[in-house]
């Protein structure tokens, strides 16, 4: 397994990195704007990303690098760094945080994941960072990714498919402002082919299924049981959330 998908549920080394998901509204509905990775070098080697990076001493200003005010302003400088644009700290949605447990990977980083509306100001990507941006609806991305011709990472991915039915902007904000920050920890399935959140029922551990009818497999959406998981093992990727 890549060790940049690795370091989504290893443990072994503390740290911790910011995400920023910037939207507008376009003429077929809401658009992200995703950020495609230099296939030769760094983390996520040719995937397209939403901007972002670690949190650095800098960002923490003395105190944690762990803490939600630090990933704030990792994201603003991030950004800043990656595409050119100057976001304000405060218009930043808190949403998701991808926390991961041990496995054998050499780092680990704790996500956070902010959303905001794309400021004015011109798209300057950073050659040594971005090969290139594109504005693209989260569904149009989830179909080329299903077409093998995207690449995206998991929680890109799952980030896209819960903005897919969102009909704009101030839609998508409203809905990720009026819930809490969901945490996603997560773990690998043995033979490494999915992902498995802690809400699954085999989060804990791996455990004999239970077929109550053999001609139904576990991994259906109507399997019994608490299901919070991505397969990976084929195109198109399966999400399977029972909450």
């Amino acid at each position: 397994m890549d060790s940049d998908l690795e370091s989504l549920t290893n443990d072994e080394v503390p740290g911790s990195a910011a995400t920023v998901v910037l939207l507008r509204d376009g003429e077929r509905g809401l658009e992200v704007l995703l950020a495609e990775r230099p296939r030769d070098r760094g983390s996520f080697a040719g995937a397209w990303v939403f901007p972002g990076g670690a949190v650095d001493d800098e960002d923490a200003a003395g105190g944690s690098t762990d803490t939600e005010d630090a990933a704030r302003r990792a994201a603003v400088r991030e950004t800043r760094e990656e595409i050119g644009l100057e976001l304000d700290p405060a218009e930043l949605v808190a949403f998701s945080r991808w926390t991961p447990p041990p496995t054998t990977a050499q780092k680990r980083l704790n996500t956070a994941f902010f959303a905001v509306r794309v400021p004015d100001g011109e798209i300057r990507p950073d050659p040594d960072e971005v090969m290139a941006v594109e504005w693209v609806r989260p569904v149009d991305a989830l179909d080329r990714h299903s077409a093998g011709s995207m690449s995206l990472w998991p929680p890109t991915w799952v980030t896209l498919h819960g903005l897919k039915d969102a009909a704009s902007v101030d839609e998508a904000l409203a809905e990720l402002r009026s819930g809490d920050i969901r945490p996603y920890v997560s773990r690998f399935s043995d033979d490494g082919t999915m992902i498995l959140w802690q809400e699954d029922d085999e989060y804990e551990a791996e455990r004999e299924r239970q077929e109550l009818d053999p001609d139904v497999p576990d991994d259906a959406p109507d399997a019994e049981g608490n299901r919070h998981r991505l397969m990976m093992d084929r195109l198109p990727w399966v999400y399977l959330n029972s909450f």
